[in-house]
């Protein structure tokens, strides 16, 4: 079994009395493309922060491809957090020359190949002063390419663009994980971009992971356990049914009358022959499929960043 792209145990990071950071575990494997998502003051940068080891942590560690080696980890990550900084009167390639300069990581061919790969080749060459705020965000994508790593970390890689440039980054990250085999961890404030490009989402509320899963199984309910709508030709007969059944809890009942149940441990077919076995009339039985967003509401309690 190959190493993880990304491991974080016990992660853990406070401020004064304030724990930003509570104990967070979580794997990301190698090809993924991992989506963090947070309420409002979660905790989502300070972990990519700590991560990165750009802010110290108080307590866990953080692996990179199986190296908990801080200096060999920065040779296999590219980042970009919050909204990249570049100097204006400076060209695009001007700018990133400079951080290749800093970083000791990169030639000219290899910005090249970075513009390329971000769609900039033919403005690499202009002053980042007339970018426009889409144009920037590819720069800084571009910044995180140089040197060839294989985990890319993003937070809010699409803060700001209108939809044509949310639909540019999301291309050009699907490209990235498709084509070049990169693994990609982002942060995201919008649920609709991350279910159409993840295929693995943690939830973090209060600094702790309360959720991870692919996407298919926290939109069907399967991280928490399976949910169903049950309808009965005797719906008193179904209640009492269900009491015995290990494995199914009752929720709410449905508008439609029908009976909503969550399974852990038992499958949807398993529960209708014990129902049937009951003598109960089943005529319903629908399994429920949520949105991203219907999961994140129901996870967490504030407003999302």
């Amino acid at each position: 079994m190959s190493e993880p792209a990304l491991h974080a145990i016990g992660l853990t990071r406070r401020f004064g009395a304030r724990v930003a950071v509570d104990t967070l575990d979580l794997r990301v494997e190698p090809g993924d493309t991992y989506g963090f998502l947070g309420p409002n003051g979660a905790g989502k940068t300070t972990a990519i922060r700590c991560m990165l080891g750009l802010i110290r942590r108080d307590a866990g560690q953080v692996s990179i491809f199986g190296d908990a080696h801080p200096v060999r980890q920065r040779r296999q990550v590219g980042a970009l957090v919050e909204t990249p900084a570049f100097h204006d009167w400076m060209t695009g390639r001007a700018n990133l020359a400079r951080s290749v300069a800093f970083a000791g990581q990169g030639d000219a061919q290899e910005i090249d190949r970075s513009l390329g790969l971000v769609g900039l080749s033919g403005r690499g060459d202009d002053r980042v002063g007339t970018y426009s705020l889409g144009m920037r965000q590819r720069l800084g994508i571009a910044r995180a390419l140089v040197g060839r790593p294989q985990l890319l970390i993003l937070d809010e890689p699409t803060n700001g663009l209108d939809p044509r440039g949310m639909k540019e980054v999301r291309d050009l990250l699907k490209g990235l994980a498709k084509q070049d085999g990169l693994t990609i961890f982002l942060s995201s404030h919008l649920l609709s971009e991350v279910e159409l490009l993840c295929n693995r989402v943690g939830i973090i509320e209060k600094g702790k992971l309360v959720a991870e899963g692919t996407v298919q199984e926290l939109v069907a309910g399967r991280a928490e356990g399976t949910e169903v709508d049950l309808g009965a030709v005797d719906p008193t007969q179904l209640t009492a049914a269900l009491v015995d059944i290990e494995g199914a809890t009752s929720l709410s009942l449905q508008p439609n009358g029908r009976t909503r149940v969550r399974l852990e441990g038992i499958g949807i077919a398993e529960l209708n022959q014990r129902l049937v076995q009951a003598g109960v009339a089943v005529d319903a039985l629908v399994p429920v499929t949520h949105t991203l967003e219907e999961t994140f509401l129901r996870l967490t309690s504030s407003e999302i960043t």
